[in-house]
């Protein structure tokens, strides 16, 4: 896994449970100050939630707009001439 972390096994080797607690009308997760430490990201930050084959995946990064930046530098790569006389 590049950026992100497999809930499942993070939680295995940094804390044994997560607790769900009820926020507002709402339900939520605690996560450890070493969670949060791993994924880097404090309070505020947007998670983004995705299944795996293993599991659950939680990452600080939007992996939809990861796929479109990996898009635009293939094709900065591909017609990097191009690019670089349309730029003179």
């Amino acid at each position: 896994m590049k950026h992100g972390v497999n809930l499942m096994a993070t939680l295995q080797k940094i804390a044994s449970t997560a607790k769900v607690l009820t926020v507002g009308s709402s339900v939520g997760i605690v996560l450890t100050k070493e969670i949060l430490a791993h994924l880097k990201v404090q309070k505020g930050d947007t998670l983004y939630i995705s299944n795996t084959p293993d599991g659950i995946k939680l990452t600080p990064y939007d992996p939809e707009f990861a796929a479109q930046m990996e898009a635009g530098r293939r094709v900065m790569r591909k017609h990097r001439d191009v690019l670089r006389r349309l730029a003179q």
